[in-house]
């Protein structure tokens, strides 16, 4: 799990730095911000600890009501549940009793101009994909028709080429070679790079290729939500499955389980229309069709 500082979300959102400039190195250790309400009356052991605090316009324009001292209390009753760092939203006028108090704990306070909930929005969203528990696996991941697909198989076996065929249908690549995945919560895997092989693809007998350079930015994706697992093998004699609906099998990644599907390679199979067939029947399942129910009804409407 990455740590986060507080210079980091500065230079991410463009924050204003009000007091506390030598303390920008504190750590952030929780996903969500918080926005004080009971907390500014007295201390409850129930609230969460080592949250950022937001303060949007109705706690800012409460504040300025108070005087310096009263502002220094309710402050006090926010400082201690040792919040990282302080934010003032929509350009709002910092309450002195609150710069003079957290200069004195040495807790950074900050300023946007986004509104509240904005602001709440773009910082929770990083936040948790940047702290979210991550592994790097060795395949290629794609977005094919909105949808993320991890590629796996031996080295060699060609999932690098089926990306790019894949690529020229116009979907997108994501990441080749080096996949990593982060876990965002029990059902939600998020594929991305590794930054260092961002937009790049390595062929086989051709070399390493940018492909947002070659055909544009159309043809990469810089993160996606894993829908489906395809594992390309060797062709097996006597190995297919010819049934009309295969059996869902799952794999899982740090406990969360994704759809697994096997596609045995021969010259002359469109692996990447197999892949665009997958994706696509995968959705509709998804929206409660099934190919094989429509057509057991059309066999039992025709029988006698």
């Amino acid at each position: 799990m990455k740590n986060i500082t507080i210079e980091e979300i500065i230079q991410k959102f463009s924050l204003e730095v009000l007091s506390g400039h030598d303390q920008l190195h504190r750590i952030i250790k929780k996903t969500k911000v918080r926005r004080p309400g009971l907390e500014f009356m007295d201390k409850f052991d129930f609230i969460a600890t080592e949250h950022v605090q937001i303060l949007g316009k109705n706690e800012v324009n409460y504040l300025h009501t108070l005087t310096i001292e009263e502002c220094k209390l309710r402050i006090a009753n926010i400082v201690q549940y040792a919040p990282p760092c302080i934010i003032i939203t929509s350009q709002q006028e910092e309450p002195l009793g609150l710069i003079q108090y957290c200069t004195e704990e040495k807790i950074p306070v900050l300023r946007t101009r986004d509104s509240t909930s904005e602001l709440s929005a773009k910082l929770d969203a990083y936040v948790v994909k940047a702290m979210a528990p991550e592994i790097a696996i060795h395949g290629v991941c794609v977005n094919v028709s909105g949808m993320g697909i991890l590629l796996r198989g031996k080295s060699g076996v060609g999932k690098s080429e089926t990306a790019h065929t894949l690529i020229g249908r116009g979907h997108r690549l994501v990441a080749d070679d080096v996949v990593v995945l982060k876990k965002l919560s029990p059902q939600t895997l998020l594929g991305t790079h590794d930054e260092n092989s961002k937009e790049f693809l390595a062929l086989r007998s051709i070399g390493l290729l940018n492909v947002v350079r070659l055909y544009g930015r159309a043809a990469f994706q810089d993160e996606t939500r894993i829908a489906l697992d395809i594992e390309l093998t060797k062709w097996k004699e006597n190995d297919l499955n010819n049934e009309l609906e295969q059996e869902t099998k799952f794999v899982e990644y740090m406990d969360v389980q994704i759809p697994h599907i096997q596609i045995q390679l021969q010259p002359g199979r469109d692996i990447a229309g197999l892949i665009e067939a997958a994706a696509n029947n995968w959705y509709l399942k998804q929206q409660g069709y099934s190919a094989v129910e429509e057509f057991m009804k059309r066999i039992e409407s025709d029988t006698p």
